[in-house]
């Protein structure tokens, strides 16, 4: 038993190690190596008050512009004051890479924001379950502003490991706080895989399709030594204007192609997108649970009654040979 017990320590301060070590490179990565795509959440939190528009449109979807799934899950009636979760599903094909803002090849990252209603927020750690701990080693959650509670935000994050992501949620309870009620509320829900194709001030990053602003013949095509690309479009009239691209551009012209105005000059690199739904749950009142436990109650009592009643009007009738 005590060989057991040392086991079990060993092991868990294994786990406990690695999680730290983990945690440790995420640090490193986002203060070293992080672009300015992985700072959209960011960006997101300071230009707009709240992540979803009039026409309820998620602002992420203003820098990802392609359109990919996303799944969500929660219970279809909570109690008050209690821990539920909402799980966020982000599919897309395993070890897709994408290119980097450096015009390298990298792996695609996930991120999410659970819009809940107003009194529910990110349940306290302490409140957490041994297996709510377990599914969500690695995730760290944000709140939105001080001011949004309700507003949970994760990401950018290892996609391949984070297909799906799990929001501990804790419930308000109307009974304490007179300011919420029992009844059906909304969520709402966003989820992102990969990098965004326009940066926050408009400008287009080198995940997106570039076109030709003019008509034309292809002069020259320059790579510069900082990998970015001119390309010179010699119009009808002798005039020269010059298209500027990116590093790890896919060009798909070359000198003395004709094109129009409008024509795209590289493929799409983007295998990401964004996807966005709307769940709905109930905040269960305990009063209502225990009428239809009693309602439940009775129409069974009810029933038993009734077949006892007939059974006794059939010993009757036989009694008396009807």
């Amino acid at each position: 038993m005590g060989l057991k017990i040392m086991q079990n320590q060993k092991q868990t301060l294994m786990k406990k190690t690695i999680s730290y070590l983990g945690f440790l490179f995420l640090m490193f990565n986002i203060f070293f190596y992080s672009t300015p795509l992985n700072a959209y959440p960011f960006w997101a939190q300071q230009n707009y008050e709240s992540p979803r528009e009039a026409t309820g449109k998620i602002v992420c979807a203003n820098c990802h512009l392609a359109q990919m799934p996303t799944i969500a899950e929660v219970p279809q009636s909570v109690g008050a004051d209690s821990v539920f979760k909402a799980i966020v599903k982000i599919p897309y094909k395993s070890d897709l890479k994408e290119i980097g803002a450096d015009g390298s090849d990298v792996p695609l990252q996930v991120g999410a924001v659970v819009m809940l209603p107003e009194g529910f927020k990110l349940a306290p750690q302490e409140r957490w379950t041994e297996e709510i701990k377990e599914e969500t080693e690695g995730v760290y959650f944000s709140n939105y502003s001080d001011e949004k509670e309700n507003i949970i935000i994760v990401g950018p994050l290892p996609g391949d490991s984070n297909k799906e992501i799990i929001f501990p949620v804790l419930s308000p309870n109307p009974s304490v706080n007179k300011e919420y009620h029992y009844g059906k509320y909304s969520i709402h829900v966003g989820a992102n895989r990969g990098r965004g194709q326009v940066y926050p001030n408009g400008d287009k990053s080198n995940n997106a399709v570039f076109t030709s602003s003019s008509s034309g013949f292809i002069n020259e095509i320059i790579t510069n030594e900082d990998g970015t690309l001119n390309i010179n479009i010699k119009g009808e009239n002798g005039d020269i204007s010059t298209e500027v691209l990116p590093i790890g551009s896919q060009i798909i012209v070359k000198e003395n192609d004709e094109i129009n105005s409008g024509d795209a000059l590289t493929s799409d690199p983007n295998v990401g997108g964004f996807g966005q739904l709307d769940k709905e749950v109930v905040l269960q009142s305990p009063v209502r649970v225990i009428g239809l436990i009693a309602f439940f109650i009775g129409v069974g009592l009810t029933q038993i009654l009734l077949v006892l009643k007939k059974k006794q009007v059939e010993k009757v009738q036989a009694a008396e040979g009807i």
